[in-house]
């Protein structure tokens, strides 16, 4: 019976690149609602009320 083995470099390289993946979805999340938050509080009411319709719609602090 023969055992497949995987290199440790594929391993350490397929370790890194998922690493890289959640490190730029975390990045994207945090980028989107931090622009979120921000346009709540501009002066321009369409972009406001935009804004402050979808952070009530999910629970985010606006008042």
């Amino acid at each position: 019976m023969s055992v497949i083995s995987t290199p440790s470099s594929e391993r350490a390289s397929r370790s890194e690149s998922k690493f890289s993946s959640a490190l730029q979805q975390g990045t994207v999340v945090f980028f989107g609602a931090l622009i979120l938050y921000a346009v709540g509080f501009l002066p321009m009411s369409a972009a406001h009320n935009a804004a402050h319709d979808t952070r009530h719609s999910m629970v985010f602090p606006c008042h």
